[in-house]
């Protein structure tokens, strides 16, 4: 038995039928493409999937996508004195996404060192600065 409110609807759907307001729909007669949301929470995919629809990532992604960018930014440096205030910017955003995942230490994303950059581009007056 379907209730009164059920009822209205299945009628209204009734008559966009017999109206053709169905019709030509995008993606009519192809199968549903279900998006793989199995890797988030389930009480954050409805918030995941709006902000999805209105072009927002949430923050993990945000910071993720400044880390690589900030990564590309630091391949293409020369200068090391820059370098160098780049990777400590670099090492805060590893640590801020770190933090905001909330996960075991296994799965963090690994800092970069600064200490490896100074030594690999041998410029002695910034390796004895205090990190």
């Amino acid at each position: 038995m379907l209730t009164g409110f059920e009822k209205i609807v299945e009628e209204r759907i009734l008559n966009a039928l017999r109206n053709g307001e169905f019709d030509n729909l995008p993606g009519a007669g192809k199968p549903l493409e279900f998006e793989d949301s199995g890797s988030v929470a389930e009480d954050l995919r409805l918030a995941y999937k709006i902000l999805k629809n209105a072009d927002c990532l949430p923050p993990e992604l945000e910071l993720k996508k400044e880390i690589r960018k900030t990564e590309d930014l630091l391949a293409g440096m020369e200068d090391t004195s820059e370098k160098y205030r780049v990777m400590k910017k670099l090492n805060y955003l590893i640590m801020k996404f770190n933090l905001l995942r909330n996960t075991s230490v296994m799965f963090e994303e690994p800092e970069r060192y600064t200490e490896k950059l100074v030594e690999r581009f041998g410029n002695k007056e910034l390796s004895k600065e205090k990190y």
